[in-house]
């Protein structure tokens, strides 16, 4: 809030003190002492002291036709009413006068109505530029408006995450690749990154969450394991097309069926122990669990539709391994078994 706080103004009329002979300070003085209050003198209790303090009684203080009765003392001896030398005025000020980097600063605050903060202070920012353009709002000279909050923390962990995202995908990728030393057979494995990403997202659409730094950093975990049961399936179908004989399309099926019937159950258990360790973090509600949950959500729900791997990675192996045996391209996993 800007304003709410009343406040009782004394503007003190320096032409008409000037014809009293009253001095600025001398009426300021009379101000703090009736209002205010000043201390007098201290007074000790034992070992305590405490301050004597002179102002005028609640009374005539919370009363403001009294105000203007308050008496200031003349040089003559006179007293006059310190409504001869003042304006008085009951007006709505600020809560609490507060300034940054030598500048009155205030406040408005509002929440975001379950949005990501950065995309809300991006509409109220254009929002608010277009009601200035439009001479709707007027900014008095030398006021501008600055956004502040918790949003900034957020795009600064963006701007971090655009960098750490790329590499992050990249050394996962590299890591495939050297085990696999096939292009085509990591991006196969690769296809449960993007899969996982869609169940991540209906999950946090489900539970209600924005994006957030906690977020991405489940997404992290979740492309580091998603490609858990499409690396147990792809290595299986190099190690059966190895010490297989394979010489046509059927047997690259057969083989293909053989392999996937036995790593099925491994890639099960792996997606399901996963899911049910983060089971007790996906439904607390205790201290810690804002920080958590959203961690884990995105991992529990790109594992619960990453299976979707272990039919998509061994139809696509056998498709690529049929193509080459059709069009005659050698490959080193059926090559030396089919001229045995």
């Amino acid at each position: 809030r800007i304003v709410g706080k009343p406040y009782i103004e004394y503007k003190i009329d320096r032409e008409a003190i000037a014809r009293y002979g009253v001095d600025l300070k001398d009426v300021q003085d009379v101000i703090e002492v009736a209002l205010g209050g000043k201390n007098l003198t201290w007074t000790v209790e034992g070992r305590e002291r405490y301050p004597v303090r002179a102002r005028y009684m609640r009374e005539i203080r919370d009363d403001f036709d009294m105000l203007p009765r308050i008496l200031v003392p003349t040089p003559a001896g006179a007293q006059i009413p310190i409504a001869q030398v003042c304006d008085i005025e009951y007006t709505i000020g600020p809560s609490m006068i507060k300034s940054e980097d030598t500048l009155l600063v205030g406040y408005v605050t509002f929440n975001t109505r379950e949005r990501d903060e950065v995309s809300v202070v991006e509409d109220a920012g254009k929002l608010v530029k277009a009601k200035i353009a439009s001479g709707e709002l007027n900014l008095p000279k030398g006021y501008y408006i600055k956004w502040a909050g918790q949003f900034e923390n957020q795009i600064r962990a963006n701007k971090r995450l655009a960098v750490l995202l790329p590499i992050c995908l990249f050394v996962n990728f590299f890591i495939l690749y050297i085990q696999f030393r096939s292009v085509m057979t990591t991006l196969f494995i690769y296809f449960a990154i993007p899969v996982s990403l869609a169940g991540g997202f209906i999950l946090l659409n489900i539970f209600g969450y924005n994006l957030s730094v906690a977020v991405w950093v489940g997404f992290i975990a979740l492309f580091g394991i998603a490609v858990d049961d499409g690396v147990v399936i792809a290595t299986y179908l190099d190690q059966t097309f190895k010490k297989r004989k394979i010489s046509s399309i059927q047997d690259a099926r057969e083989a293909t069926v053989q392999a996937g019937l036995k790593r099925i159950r491994p890639c099960l258990m792996t997606s399901a122990t996963t899911i049910i360790a983060l089971m007790p973090i996906l439904l607390s509600t205790g201290r810690g669990s804002d920080v958590m949950k959203p961690m884990a959500i995105p991992t529990v729900g790109g594992m619960a539709v990453v299976v979707i791997a272990i039919f998509i990675v061994p139809c696509c192996y056998c498709g690529l391994m049929e193509l080459k045996l059709k069009w005659g391209i050698k490959d080193a996993r059926f090559e030396e078994n089919a001229t045995a």
